[in-house]
Order: structure tokens, then sequence, then C-alpha cells
């Protein structure tokens, strides 16, 4: 989907995502000390919202302006937290300077696109500096519910670690995570089902 697709998809629904962080941002990096994160693909903000909330000095990068606007109004109705930076820019040629932290959530771009975005999120990073990505593992299409159904934008955290070939990095996390999820069983009931997702946490060591 490019920028106008995703403009029609953010102006349809009050919040296409929720308001709340993803469970995962927060379970893995609520015991960060703050300082300078940047969130690409931010879409309506929800994560940088979280880590403003929490005192981290945000930039959020998105290509669709919609998305931005609507981060822009929850942010109004969130006083008190670090402003975020709210930039319309796409992911495969943003350029910024260095972070403490680099957030990647639930970024959908195929391959070499995705091993793009995947780079320059993690050059922008200081020494010392936390990589996180979270996304629809390539698995999810068969064994698990929702999420894309393209297989070109699904991916593994091996396949993450394989962008960042000659980088110099400690693995924290890259393993295929479990979330359960609440669906229509087709009767009329809600069911409970797992999706799968692929996570890899870095610290950059160089």
């Amino acid at each position: 989907m490019d920028s106008a697709a995703w403009d029609e998809r953010y102006a349809a629904a009050g919040l296409v995502w929720s308001a709340t962080p993803n469970r995962f941002v927060e379970a893995e990096l609520a015991g960060l000390p703050p300082g300078r994160a940047v969130d690409l693909a931010a879409g309506e903000g929800r994560n940088a919202l979280w880590l403003a909330g929490r005192g981290w000095r945000v930039t959020a990068v998105d290509f669709s302006r919609v998305a931005l606007e609507k981060g822009r109004a929850l942010e109004e109705r969130q006083p008190g937290s670090e402003p975020v930076e709210w930039v319309h820019a796409d992911a495969l040629t943003w350029s910024g300077t260095r972070y403490d932290l680099a957030l990647l959530a639930y970024l959908q771009l195929p391959g070499e696109q995705r091993s793009d975005a995947v780079r320059r999120a993690f050059s922008a990073l200081e020494p010392g500096g936390t990589f996180f990505l979270v996304a629809h593992d390539a698995s999810n299409l068969t064994e698990g519910t929702g999420g894309p159904q393209d297989p070109e934008v699904l991916f593994t955290a091996e396949e993450v670690l394989g962008d960042l070939d000659g980088e110099r990095f400690e693995v924290v996390r890259a393993e295929r995570v479990g979330r359960v999820v609440e669906t229509n069983d087709g009767h009329g009931a809600v069911a409970a089902r797992t999706a799968y997702d692929a996570l890899v946490r870095l610290v950059r060591t160089s």
C-alpha cells in the first residue's frame, strides 16, 4: 500500500489501531531509561505517545499525513508528556540524527525495502542504543490469525538479523512470539486464537 492508500484507510475509521501501546513494545521497553527515540512508520502514534508519556523525546515518522494528524489530536488529549515531533516522511528515505531507541512496529514492506528501512533505523542509533522491531511473522499466514495476507510483507526475526549483516550489535531477543486475540468463530461466538509475530531486540555495540 502506498501513502495515499494508507491515508484512505486512516481517514475511514476513528482509530485504525488502539490508543494504547503494543503489548510487546510496553513489556520490552518499559524498563529503559528515557532518552531520544525515533518511531518509524509510527501510524497514529500510539507507541510514540506512550514513550513520550514516560519521558522520552520522540520523533514519530510516517508517510501518511492523515495518521500524523490523528497522532497530533491524540497528543492534545495527553497533557504533561514530552512533546512528540511529528515528521511526514517515508521510512525508506528518512534520515535523522542519533537516537537511544529506534522502533519499528508492524512495518509492512517486501524484502529489499524492509532491509533498507531496518538498516536506516539501526544506523540512526547511538552506540549502546536499542533497536526494537515487532511485526507479523511469516508463519502467521498459515499458523496464526489476522494480519496481512500477502506473504511478501511477512518475515521472520532471522531475516531481520540478516538485514543487519555486517553491523555490530548484541542480540537481546530474536524470536517468534505469540499473542492471543479474540476472533469470531463463525457461529456467533468469540474464539481465542494465537497470532504470531517476529520480535527483534538488539543493542548497537559500535
